[in-house]
């Protein structure tokens, strides 16, 4: 009987964690769009930056960490985790109430991004993300990870709550439908024919001055009006004569 052979061990690729780095700005900015590509399609607000120029702005500011999680499968490694953090409330246009978390004396770590390959999705990378993060708190001093995810993005919602996340706040984004009309009529065809016998109609009924008007108006033969004859001069006055006044002594 012929001895099997051993089957051999797969080996799983190892995932690493690094800072990013400004020559990998281009090849993130395209891993985020292949990410978020189908979420943004469902959601109101955008789950990244809207723009390549402000991916590349968040780059240069100050207190914000942007970590690539990298697996070596064959020569180049491959990117299938991106996270974005900030230590403090970043930017003039963030509606982030920073009283709140410090009446409840909560010293947040803010996480602006996570996005994991759709590809590896299911294998551990964003438990792994999500420890990575805690661990920065930890380090760091922070109490809290907080993030915002739409409340429609059902499969998101599921992992952060399963990993012990709750929510803290309760804004939604609400709409109504508004019943409108358009400004303008619509296209209206004409009537065939010569003058619309409403219009005939209206104009023999003038009477008074407007009828005089009408009546007085030349007609187009290209030929001008003759002048108005000026009307008769009036009879002058006589010229009244005033007695002398007697002068008393």
């Amino acid at each position: 009987m012929a001895s099997r052979k051993p089957a051999l061990a797969v080996t799983e690729p190892t995932i690493r964690v690094r800072r990013i780095h400004r020559r990998d700005l281009n090849k993130v900015w395209e891993f985020l769009k292949r990410v978020f590509r189908s979420v943004n399609r469902e959601t109101v607000e955008y789950q990244r930056p809207r723009t390549k120029t402000r991916f590349l702005e968040i780059y240069e500011e100050e207190g914000i960490e942007q970590l690539l999680f990298e697996i070596h499968e064959g020569e180049a490694p491959v990117i299938v985790g991106y996270a974005e953090c900030a230590y403090e409330v970043i930017g003039s246009d963030n509606w982030i109430n920073e009283r709140y978390f410090e009446s409840r004396d909560m010293r947040p770590l803010f996480v602006e991004e996570i996005a994991i390959h759709p590809d590896f999705q299911g294998r551990g990378i964003g438990s792994f993300v999500i420890e990575q993060l805690e661990h920065l708190a930890r380090v760091r001093g922070c109490t809290h990870l907080v993030l915002e995810v739409a409340a429609n993005n059902r499969r998101a919602l599921q992992f952060y709550r399963a990993r012990s996340f709750s929510q803290i706040d309760a804004a939604i984004f609400l709409a109504k439908k508004v019943v409108s009309e358009p400004e303008l009529l619509p296209p209206r065809t004409l009537r065939s024919g010569g003058l619309d016998p409403g219009d005939a109609e209206g104009m023999s009924e003038a009477t008074g001055p407007e009828a005089q008007v009408l009546t007085d108006m030349p007609a187009e033969t290209g030929e001008s009006a003759p002048e108005p004859e000026p009307p008769p001069a009036l009879p002058a006055k006589p010229a009244r004569t005033r007695k002398p006044r007697s002068r008393r002594a």
